[in-house]
């Protein structure tokens, strides 16, 4: 009757503990609202982007060689590597939660209780044994121990699966560096680029203005201008090789960017700036903005990210249901050495435990707002992505074509500017024109030659980002 009467109070406490464990409040959680345009504003194309790989997008050999380096070497990218690995290593500690546990274990160890202690007394009783039981009672023991949380709720498994979805985020996080990386490097090749084509054109304008400085002063000699002429010639041509020892160091800093994304200490960055203007691109289609969904490592990462948060909220919640845990115990185990290989030493135990919070559950409420506010974080978080990667397409689609008709336009105004030179010295020498307007054209056709390869250079930078903004560069 003893042992019904414990039953049922073991029962009804279970009952107890279960439906109070199971009243867990709803909280609202957030849904992807946002959807992409089915066309890029500037561009009806609505054909397939291509999936090109970079060494075939850049037909420069000496960028594909660079990049191709800077992708083994470079030490943030080797990081994210590393990172990598850890979220993998987090995925295998989650997937050993939810499988049995088997220890072993042995002990050695003497206890003696005091003679007016419940232990002492039990020795006392002992001593007409003492054949058998030695003065000082020991404990030695070698049993395997196994323990296993029954995951009835799918909690442990529930942590592992948002485990393996940071994994693959970790993974879209290394293809959206190596994305940028790659048009990092690539703007910088091509800002080279621009840059030696600039110091070539002031030390152009330099040998200009020395023969224009030259003829000044012949014409001062002959007294036809005044000294203010010579020094006005003098400053201008004293501000263009000013300019150059500016690009100089500009050259500088951009070859040791280069050179420390590719983890190398100072080289030169082997180029040909000869034809700045016949740079080429393999032509790819702009496609359909629903697939950068597909293209964009950092939408895919988002979206993992997004997938592993609503998991966190399946865990969290289940910690508000009750816990089975089994436990069991077999070896061997007595009070002397002597009898431990004994058959009759055998020593097992079998455990059930049933946990579940009752009262105080602020930490496990506080761990579940936690992870609904960071599901809806991570809405937040991805469609800002998508629309930040539609925006990057739209402007490298209209940054390309404006470009490229400003570089027309600027064209147009250096070869006219150019052509002004040689007339504004011609008119000079024969009095028709003064120094003044010599000095106007030459500073404004120099001015006009520099802002057309900065344009250039916008334009090459244009073409680059196209291509990482559609999701290139990491295949």
């Amino acid at each position: 009757m003893e042992n019904k009467a414990e039953i049922k109070f073991s029962l009804f406490l279970i009952f107890i503990i279960g439906l109070n464990s199971c009243k867990v409040e709803n909280l609202p959680t957030k849904t992807v609202t946002n959807s992409l345009p089915d066309k890029y504003k500037s561009n009806g194309d609505t054909i397939r982007a291509e999936v090109i790989v970079w060494k075939n997008y850049f037909t420069d050999s000496n960028l594909t060689e660079l990049i191709d380096e800077s992708l083994k070497n470079n030490q943030e990218l080797n990081m994210m590597f590393r990172e990598i690995e850890i979220t993998r290593n987090e995925i295998m500690a989650r997937k050993g939660e939810y499988k049995p546990f088997v220890n072993l274990g042995a002990g050695l160890g003497v206890e003696h209780s005091g003679k007016y202690t419940l232990n002492g007394l039990g020795e006392e009783d002992l001593k007409t044994r003492a054949d058998e039981v030695p003065h000082f009672l020991g404990d030695q023991y070698a049993m395997a121990n196994f323990s296993w949380e029954a995951d009835v709720w799918k909690k442990l498994h529930n942590a592992k699966d948002a485990a393996s979805k940071r994994y693959l985020a970790s993974i879209e996080g290394r293809n959206f560096m190596i994305t940028n990386l790659i048009a990092e490097i690539a703007n910088s090749y091509y800002e080279l680029i621009v840059l030696d084509n600039q110091l070539e054109t002031v030390e152009q304008n330099i040998a200009i203005q020395k023969d224009a400085l030259e003829i000044v002063k012949v014409q001062k000699q002959a007294a036809r201008v005044n000294s203010l002429a010579v020094n006005r010639f003098m400053a201008q041509l004293l501000n263009t090789e000013n300019l150059k020892f500016e690009i100089q160091q500009q050259i500088v800093l951009t070859e040791n960017h280069i050179n420390f994304l590719a983890a190398r200490y100072p080289k030169p960055i082997k180029r040909n700036s000869a034809n700045m203007n016949a740079v080429q691109f393999l032509k790819i289609s702009d496609g359909i903005p629903s697939q950068l969904l597909s293209n964009r490592p950092d939408i895919r990462q988002a979206e993992q990210e997004l997938e592993a948060a609503k998991l966190d909220i399946v865990v969290a919640r289940a910690n508000f249901y009750p816990n089975i845990t089994l436990r069991a115990g077999l070896g061997l185990q007595s009070f002397n050495p002597i009898y431990l290989i004994n058959p009759k030493s055998i020593a097992f135990n079998i455990l059930g435990d049933l946990t579940a919070p009752l009262i105080n559950k602020n930490a496990i409420k506080a761990n579940y707002y936690n992870a609904n506010e960071r599901q809806i974080q991570a809405v937040y978080r991805y469609e800002q992505v998508v629309l930040n990667a539609y925006l990057e397409v739209t402007n490298q689609l209209s940054g390309n074509q404006n470009y490229t008709e400003s570089y027309k336009t600027k064209s147009n105004q250096v070869d006219i500017l150019s052509n002004s030179i040689g007339i504004s010295n011609d008119l000079f020498k024969t009095a028709r024109a003064d120094y003044n307007e010599v000095l106007l054209t030459q500073r404004e056709a120099l001015e006009a030659k520099m802002d057309l390869m900065e344009i250039k250079k916008k334009q090459l930078n244009a073409e680059v980002n196209i291509y990482r903004a559609l999701g290139g560069g990491w295949r």
